[in-house]
């Protein structure tokens, strides 16, 4: 089954990546899409018929702009600290605990706090995540993890949970 929905999936993506239905590019992308399912679909996700369910595509589908928004938001804010004359930075790394149970929800968090201009994820430990911050606004460890990860969690959770 995980075999399966990984080929799924990557054909899906080669045929949206394509944008055609010519018999060679879909040749192609079944051709592709077997060779990395076999290869790769045993690393796919360990409960595979969560992704057939609506609502997680539901929550995914408000997940991007509001990430994008947040995206948007800290790219401002990185650039007015950069072409301020007094350069406003406070850097350091904090760490912060997440309420995401899964794997990949862990994954997909640290990945959107890396794309979040202003913050990095240096490594995750369990709940804990090392989160390398341009502007240290919080020490604490549940106020950091309140300002950092809560507004993805909320989605996340929805998504991957």
């Amino acid at each position: 089954m995980r075999k399966f929905l990984y080929f799924f999936f990557s054909l899906i993506l080669y045929l949206l990546l394509v944008w055609t239905l010519d018999y060679q590019e879909v040749l192609a992308g079944i051709v592709a899409s077997l060779l990395t399912a076999v290869l790769f679909g045993g690393y796919f996700s360990y409960e595979p018929n969560k992704f057939l369910q609506i609502h997680r595509w539901f929550w995914l589908l408000l997940y991007i702009p509001f990430f994008i928004w947040e995206c948007f938001k800290a790219n401002l804010d990185v650039a007015l600290r950069v072409l301020h004359p007094e350069r406003p930075i406070n850097p350091g790394i904090v760490k912060i605990r997440t309420t995401l149970r899964s794997e990949i929800g862990r994954t997909f968090l640290a990945n959107s706090i890396t794309l979040t201009p202003g913050t990095m994820s240096v490594e995750i430990e369990d709940d804990n995540l090392y989160i390398h911050w341009i502007d240290v606004r919080a020490t604490d460890l549940a106020k950091a993890s309140l300002m950092i990860a809560r507004p993805f969690e909320r989605f996340l959770q929805k998504i991957f949970e």
